[in-house]
């Protein structure tokens, strides 16, 4: 076999990864480093955007935080807000009070922070001295002396109107009765007696008669002095309600005044405290002892009194006494009620109903004054929650509503005044949201103006560096794990090159770094270790890629036994080991594959087979489309391509999409027509352009690390390794397995930047640069190439003027 040694040198170890020298962090273990805020320089977009966002007064300005999922937005965001929110005045109280005037809509009032409870237990202590001092004083000599006084100047008046009456009826000889139930009888006098029913029938006709007329003439007369007693009864009972209203006011004015001259100051509070002293005293009798007996027959729908005495209670609202500055209030589950407010029902016999009492704030009235933060997955999933929020920020006021269908029956509700909003909506979601968002409502670009942009990668700089170390002590902290070495803060800065797969930036994803920091603390703490080291760090990393491998483990299973057509050794023509990258749920792994391809007469041109399979994608077919406009370049000049050939991943059966292996399937073209064979240790990743230059592609440290396991089981032989585009170097973060048999000239990773450098390393030949003519010199690849594509042309059938690549 004919052994092929590359020109090229492949990349040294220190080319590999990115690394931190421990001995440069200046601090013993995480708790060392102090706490700074050093988001302004890690994310200075979003920075800027939030505070022009605290800045900015009105509803318009609110903020969107743009950022993919584990970043730390909810984080990032309540880390910026609350240092501020901590200096600024807490927002007001604000309660719901009765409304005397119209019961069905309950009064709104603000008033400063601590100041709603404080009226609440004043009010209620206030009217739970009142209704029992209100009773007391109708049982105290002073009312009952007035109330004697009443009753016996009325009882006066009232004999005199009687005595008046039965002098009247007596000078005609008439007898004047009138019974517990107001009703008058006359009687005749005859024979100094009184003639009763029954013998008053007995009397002759016309001596019964005169009588008969004689008495309603009487009846008559005295008609007007009966109108004067029932008068003298009304104004009895108003002259005694008169003195229950004034013993009320009394009592109101004793007990009720200090309540009264404590909050008078509260706008709309003085107003609400005369109505309801003009309610007690209007309503004084609700106030007297009630008799249980009859309560079961009182008959169904009387208001008792202890509903009664509900109006006088006070709705805490929101309560801001106990909040330091103003809130930062985050809503997890951001339904109607939830966040919006709700007017709750009880039931009773089976009955609903709701009162004043009832109406409960949402985190919009508790975050008012202050932020709200709310995921915008969350809210687009309960449509009825974002048309409110969009309708409170259109008014500037929050109005508490039930929600209703079209087709349900409405209830009888009450309807609470709007509560006035001084907020800022924080909104967090994706960018994808965000677009659907700004091209489908064109309210949300009206009232959310500010976005608020995090970079999920920054540039790994010696001050990013420091940077990045404050938040591992701080995030090491308040994760409360024991504590970092310095190695393994230089660990983690490195693990975070290797999320962002870039030697020179620092992944900004810092949960994910959070968790590999929480699971090293346990496995070190499992191991009876006080701090967490680099080895239990490496550890973790392992143990979380040992949990989720199974599929990789079991796709190397079939590398091991043949199953899977792989070779790592060898050399054959038309044949190159390309690679590709696997995601399963969060993981992703790299695994090699056998690329064939084979040419022939015809006038077929070059078939994709994924793409006639319908396996292929887009992206892989204009992948394929660059390698015939490649050929047509470079070999197509002076004659036409004729010529049939297929291209076609060896035991692929699941889709191909990407372009990052036309460069290993343009490899196993040119050796199929060359007929050059291809070194089979080495395994090939790049996207080609048009002009031969060798592109980037993604997920190389997988693609590497996959070909190396594959060899490294078969036993590793110093002549294997990867090609990859030179652009790619940057991109390497390699584990250390691989950055030591590199070191150690097991493995090779050789960068290229043209295809023709790459078919240098696999085949052992220049590819040569054509002449004036366009010929390409003698013993060179593409010699032979355009040989046989020449000789393709001639071996068509003469006369047939079709051609096809």
């Amino acid at each position: 076999m004919k052994k092929i040694i590359p020109a090229l040198k492949g990349l040294p170890g220190s080319k590999l990864r990115a690394t931190l020298d421990p001995a440069k962090i200046p601090y013993e273990t995480s708790d060392d480093i102090p706490d700074r805020n050093v988001y302004p320089k890690l994310q200075p977009r979003a920075i800027q955007a939030l505070s022009l966002a605290l800045e900015i007064k009105g509803n318009e300005h609110n903020l969107y935080v743009s950022g993919e999922p584990n970043m730390g937005r909810t984080y990032f965001v309540k880390s910026f807000l609350k240092p501020t929110a901590s200096k600024a005045a807490p927002p007001c109280d604000w309660v719901y009070l009765y409304n005397f005037e119209d019961n069905d809509r309950p009064i709104a009032v603000s008033m400063p922070a601590g100041k709603g409870r404080k009226l609440k237990v004043a009010q209620h202590k206030a009217m739970a001295h009142i209704r029992q001092e209100i009773p007391a004083r109708f049982e105290k000599d002073v009312f009952q002396n007035k109330h004697e006084r009443i009753v016996k100047k009325y009882n006066t008046k009232r004999e005199e109107l009687f005595n008046k009456m039965d002098a009247s009826a007596e000078k005609e000889n008439f007898s004047l009765n009138l019974d517990d139930e107001g009703v008058l009888t006359l009687s005749p006098i005859v024979d100094g007696e009184v003639v009763s029913d029954k013998d008053f029938d007995k009397i002759k006709p016309a001596e019964r008669k005169k009588l008969k007329a004689k008495g309603e003439e009487l009846l008559a007369g005295v008609s007007s002095i009966l109108r004067q007693i029932n008068q003298n009864e009304m104004d009895l009972r108003d002259s005694e309600n008169d003195l229950h209203r004034e013993t009320a006011k009394a009592v109101m004015h004793d007990c009720f005044s200090q309540v009264s001259e404590k909050f008078k100051s509260i706008k709309g509070l003085p107003e609400y405290f005369e109505d309801l002293v003009n309610e007690v005293v209007e309503n004084v009798d609700q106030f007297m002892p009630r008799d249980t007996s009859m309560a079961g027959l009182m008959p169904d729908g009387l208001p008792s009194g202890e509903d009664f005495f509900t109006r006088f209670e006070v709705n805490l609202f929101v309560d801001n006494g106990k909040t330091k500055g103003a809130p930062v209030v985050v809503e997890d589950h951001p339904t109607a009620f939830n966040l919006l407010g709700s007017i709750e029902r009880e039931a009773e016999m089976g009955a609903l109903y709701t009162d004043f009492t009832l109406i409960k704030a949402g985190s919009l009235h508790q975050a008012n004054g202050g932020f709200l933060l709310l995921n915008m997955e969350d809210l687009l999933s309960n449509h009825v929650s974002w048309e409110g929020l969009l309708r409170a920020l259109r008014a500037g006021q929050s109005r508490i509503e039930d929600p209703v269908d079209q087709e349900q029956v409405r209830a009888r509700t009450i309807q609470p005044e709007p509560i006035d909003l001084d907020l800022k909506i924080v909104l967090i979601g994706s960018d994808e949201h965000y677009e659907v968002l700004l091209y489908n409502d064109d309210r949300f670009a009206k009232y959310f103006k500010l976005k608020a942009h995090l970079q999920h990668a920054t540039a790994r700089t010696a001050d990013n560096i420091k940077n990045y170390i404050s938040i591992i002590g701080q995030t090491a902290r308040e994760s409360k794990v024991l504590p970092l070495t310095r190695e393994a803060i230089a660990g983690l800065v490195d693990f975070a090159s290797r999320l962002v797969e870039d030697q020179k930036r620092l992944s900004l994803y810092i949960p994910l770094v959070r968790e590999r920091m929480i699971e090293a603390s346990a496995l070190a703490r499992m191991a009876g270790k006080t701090t967490v080291d680099i080895e239990a760090l490496n550890e973790a990393v392992a143990a979380k890629d040992y949990r989720v491998n199974l599929y990789e483990e079991e796709f190397m299973t079939d590398y091991d036994r043949q199953v899977i057509k792989v070779a790592t050794d060898g050399q054959a023509a038309g044949r190159a080991n390309g690679l590709s990258v696997t995601l399963f749920g969060d993981y992703e792994f790299g695994l090699p594959h056998q690329i064939s391809c084979t040419a022939g007469v015809g006038h077929g041109g070059i078939l994709d087979l994924e793409r006639e399979a319908q396996m292929g994608g887009p992206i892989h077919t204009k992948g394929m489309m660059i390698i015939k406009s490649y050929l047509v370049r470079l070999f197509a000049q002076d004659k036409p391509i004729v010529m049939t050939g297929s291209l076609c991943f060896e035991q692929s059966y699941a889709g191909i999409e990407g372009d990052s292996a036309s460069g290993a399937e343009l490899a196993a073209l040119l050796s199929a027509l060359s007929g050059a064979p291809i070194n089979l240790s080495y395994a090939f990743t790049g996207a080609v352009s048009q002009s031969g230059a060798v592109m980037a592609v993604g997920g190389v440290n997988r693609k590497i690390e996959g070909f190396f396991e594959v060899c490294r089981r078969r036993k590793l032989t110093g002549r294997q390794g990867v090609i990859l585009p030179a652009d790619n170097v940057v991109n390497l973060m390699l584990k250390d397995e691989v950055v030591q048999a590199v070191e150690d000239g097991k493995f090779h990773i050789f960068p290229v930047k043209t295809i023709e450098e790459a078919m240098f390393i696999l085949t052992g030949m220049r590819c040569g640069k054509p002449d004036r003519k366009g010929k390409y010199p003698t013993g060179t690849l593409y010699r032979m190439v355009d040989d046989r594509l020449a000789e393709l042309v001639k071996l068509a059938v003469p006369g047939d003027k079709q051609h096809q690549c």
